[in-house]
């Protein structure tokens, strides 16, 4: 027996496969948001506009990320999983490690593409892998610790953006973050194993035939209303919340005259403990709520955007810093609470077959308009507003983009209110297949 049959013969493999998955995405994550940390220092040295600045660390990353998700999901629900994760991890380290060696602003950009490349391979075969490896009744828990990587990123982000950069400069920062995720590729390599497909499904699906097309993929995703309203709310959490991750450590230092260090304990705290706190139990509440409701999976969602809102508002309404981080506990527990019980509702809407692709559709969408379009606006407008509010033209950008949150909160509730139609929709799939 080899050493990884021997670890996959263990009682608690699964967990531990969750866990480096969850190692996986926490590596992505860093390596996408320490731009948040270090747009400053880049904007100074490269002598740019905000609205480049937003460019640089949203279309530049999300067209490529978003668009090359989809073909390489194709080819993951026909093949092994395991290598293409370990493959997307290797390409995206070794370029955020090169952006620290970018001469110009066209180099640093095309570094940047490298990164939103070798992530577009990670998310999609994850979630495929944690459906086969957990039932319906526990995926929203597992979901939750996996969606802990965006948390536990964004905390590494912005402590060890802050701390490095103050004393190495944005260029090293990026060689020091963008180094472990080499050697977190062999670790995974060598002991996670590809569970086979379908195998935590209560009722074992009869597996025939290739995989649907990309096409039908597509089509049933819109046919099926809660998975199209999913997929839209998913998009409009990511415009805002891509929005306020990449630009709250410039807006705390420009506002409140912080240094990196400063902002990056501070978000760290709120976005990296308080935030992964919220996205936990976020993932935990639709288990709980699901078992007296199944609507719950998506109506958790609405409540949770819906009360972010007015104490997003007050945060930036308000002059004093130690008020407005207090009153920014609420905006911080809210912020990922999306994410778990959405990646957790697209895997068991979408057929055995088709979860992959699934997957990076629904990350196409959110990543299109979510990380492409919200820092991008977020710069745009706060070089609109310049002339009229001067240094704090950031704060009221800010604040109207928590607005949008009412609209996505609509969204999920209307997911919920379609929830029982999806079954009919898989079997019918499956039939016609």
């Amino acid at each position: 027996m080899s050493f990884r049959q021997t670890i996959e013969s263990a009682s608690g493999y699964r967990w531990y496969a969750l866990g480096l998955l969850t190692l996986v995405f926490t590596s992505s994550h860093v390596d996408r948001q320490i731009m948040g940390m270090l747009l400053q220092p880049i904007k100074l040295e490269l002598g740019a506009t905000d609205t480049q600045m937003g460019f640089l660390v949203g279309l530049t990353f999300a067209l490529f990320y978003a668009t090359l998700g989809m073909p390489i999901a194709m080819i993951a629900d026909r093949s092994n999983r395991r290598n293409i994760i370990t493959g997307a991890l290797v390409v995206w380290s070794g370029m955020t490690a090169l952006c620290g060696f970018a001469a110009n602003f066209v180099q640093l950009a095309l570094a940047r593409i490298g990164v939103g490349i070798g992530e577009a391979g990670s998310t999609p075969p994850s979630h495929s892998l944690i459906a086969d490896l957990f039932p319906q009744e526990t995926r929203g828990t597992a979901m939750g610790i996996f969606a802990l990587g965006v948390n536990f990123g964004l905390l590494i982000a912005y402590l060890g953006g802050g701390v490095l950069s103050e004393m190495w400069g944005w260029r090293a920062t990026f060689i020091a973050v963008g180094l472990p995720g080499l050697i977190i590729a062999v670790w995974f390599f060598f002991t996670v194993g590809e569970p086979l497909r379908g195998a935590s499904e209560a009722l074992k699906p009869k597996i025939e035939g290739a995989p649907p097309s990309f096409r039908e993929t597509w089509r049933y995703m819109w046919r099926v209303r809660a998975m199209r309203h999913t997929c839209a709310g998913a998009a409009l959490a990511g415009f805002t919340g891509y929005g306020f991750v990449l630009w709250m450590p410039t807006f705390l230092q420009r506002s409140y005259d912080m240094s990196p260090s400063e902002t990056g304990y501070t978000l760290a705290l709120m976005s990296g403990v308080v935030g992964g706190i919220g996205t936990f139990v976020a993932g935990k509440l639709v288990d709980v709520l699901a078992k007296r409701d199944e609507r719950w999976r998506a109506w958790v969602v609405a409540v949770g955007k819906a009360i972010y809102v007015p104490f997003l508002v007050a945060f930036f309404m308000m002059d004093d810093f130690k008020w407005a981080m207090l009153v920014y506990l609420v905006p911080a527990f809210f912020g990922g609470f999306y994410l778990a019980p959405t990646f957790a509702l697209i895997q068991g809407l979408a057929d055995v077959r088709m979860r992959a692709v699934a997957s990076s559709i629904t990350l196409f969408i959110l990543n299109i308009v979510g990380m492409g379009f919200g820092p991008q606006l977020v710069g745009i407008v706060s070089d609109l507003f310049a002339p009229a509010y001067g240094n704090e033209s950031l704060r009221m950008s800010l604040l109207l983009l928590g607005v949008v949150n009412f609209w996505c909160a609509w969204h999920y509730w209307l997911a919920g209110r379609y929830l029982h139609e999806a079954p009919a929709q898989r079997t019918a799939l499956a039939q016609a297949s």
